[in-house]
């Protein structure tokens, strides 16, 4: 069993890949295989697996649950409460309850098991900027 802590900083909402940190953690712990998970330690961002060739894919995500979600200046959101850092705190809230906040993924021969084409990337889901930190767990 091994575990570390990844912080990233965020430069406000978006989605921010973290996957060659992750690749680089496993290759100087000599970790041959087992099971990875990441845990994100926040109420207001979320882990994904997405396509990492295209950036447009990370905008058009950003984009629709920017639609979705709507900031509470919005007249649709008047109903929320829950505003006390922000008119983008409860809909960070929302968007995390909807996205995972942890993610298992395979390691074989030292390597994450991911697609040609996917990346691991943190979704932050607030404006400002903030230092996240992702937990990570090798079960072997």
């Amino acid at each position: 069993m091994m575990q570390t802590v990844f912080s990233l900083q965020t430069r406000g909402q978006g989605l921010y890949e973290f996957t060659p940190q992750v690749s680089a953690w496993l290759r100087d712990a000599k970790a041959d295989q087992g099971l990875l998970t990441l845990f994100i330690r926040h109420t207001s961002a979320s882990l994904l697996i997405q396509e990492n060739a295209d950036p447009e894919v990370q905008s058009d995500l950003l984009h629709y649950f920017q639609r979705l979600v709507p900031p509470t200046t919005d007249p649709s959101m008047a109903y929320l409460t829950h505003t006390y850092e922000g008119p983008d705190d409860m809909p960070a809230h929302i968007k995390a309850a909807m996205m995972p906040v942890n993610l298992s993924i395979p390691v074989s021969e030292g390597h994450i098991m991911l697609g040609t084409w996917q990346g691991i990337y943190l979704f932050e889901h607030r404006n400002a900027p903030h230092t996240r930190q992702i937990a990570a767990h090798l079960a072997v």
